[in-house]
């Protein structure tokens, strides 16, 4: 099958699909690892076009302005966005990655650049796929994605330290993954969700 070529203008790829344009952190949706078509690539990531429609952030951020994330835009923030205090209240979708963290995460970019932000998203990338891979029952990827996207981040590699350690010294073998799910939700579950150091 031929591959089909885009006009950049009108689908246009970024460098950094992992965070959303609107600071949203795709790669920490369950989604983005999600296994056939219904995968999501990230914002504006490979093939985004074929799933998923545009939107006003794209529109504006990626389209006209040529940028990679809103933080980058002189009229940052603008009426597109709530306030911080509104995503804290909205509903959550287990589906996609928390609201909790956009303003949090712009603003971190504005401020630090989106490399630093980028560095620092790919240790809670890399903290997560350990996860899916080592104790992910098939059950537990959204509540993964979820607790990576907010918790702090020594919380969680201590997390996974101790998880890891558990099932090592309980001599848990790689067969019985709803034990060893339990076991990190647990560990997850004692936590409180505070407003995570990025």
């Amino acid at each position: 099958m031929k591959a089909i070529k885009y006009d950049l203008k009108k689908y246009p790829e970024r460098k950094y699909p992992t965070i959303g344009i609107c600071g949203l952190d795709c790669g920490l949706c369950p989604r983005y690892y999600t296994k056939g078509t219904s995968r999501c690539p990230g914002c504006c990531g490979p093939n985004f076009f074929n799933k998923h429609p545009s939107c006003s952030f794209i529109t504006c951020c990626v389209k006209k302005k040529n940028l990679e994330v809103c933080a980058e835009c002189l009229d940052f923030p603008c009426s597109k966005f709530k306030t911080v205090e509104e995503y804290q209240y909205m509903k959550e979708s287990s589906s996609y990655p928390s609201n909790k963290n956009i303003i949090p995460n712009l603003n971190f970019i504005k401020k630090h650049g989106i490399k630093k932000f980028i560095n620092q998203q790919k240790k809670r990338i890399r903290i997560l796929e350990n996860m899916i891979e080592h104790f992910d029952d098939g059950r537990s990827r959204s509540f993964f994605c979820r607790s990576v996207c907010l918790f702090d981040l020594k919380k969680l590699e201590n997390s996974y330290t101790e998880a890891s350690q558990k099932v090592k010294t309980g001599y848990i073998k790689s067969a019985a993954p709803k034990i060893k799910a339990k076991i990190l939700r647990e560990i997850l579950s004692e936590f409180s969700v505070e407003k995570r150091v990025v």
